[in-house]
């Protein structure tokens, strides 16, 4: 199983990837396990907004390069976290 993911840190940055563990890659992105991407490292901390659950690789990729070129989707994410974050 494979998962499409979207993270937002305090600052309104969005970072989407994919993984097979969700728990262990969002402890990565936020420095707490090694690992990583490089772009989040010192940006955090970061917290999940969105998750889409895939059964190959193939399809996650296709997700996360749509996700990643659609600007309304992201800005949508923002505002839903942000306003998360303020509830």
């Amino acid at each position: 199983m494979r998962y499409v993911y979207a993270i937002l840190n305090g600052r309104g940055t969005i970072y989407t990837g994919q993984t097979t563990d969700l728990d262990r890659r969002l402890a990565q992105h936020n420095g707490e396990k090694p690992g990583g991407a490089k772009f989040t490292r010192g940006r955090g901390p970061w917290r999940l907004v969105h998750v889409e659950e895939f059964e190959s690789v193939g399809e996650a990729l296709k997700r996360e390069r749509a996700i990643k070129r659609d600007r309304k989707f992201k800005a949508g994410l923002k505002k839903s976290g942000i306003a998360a974050r303020l509830a």
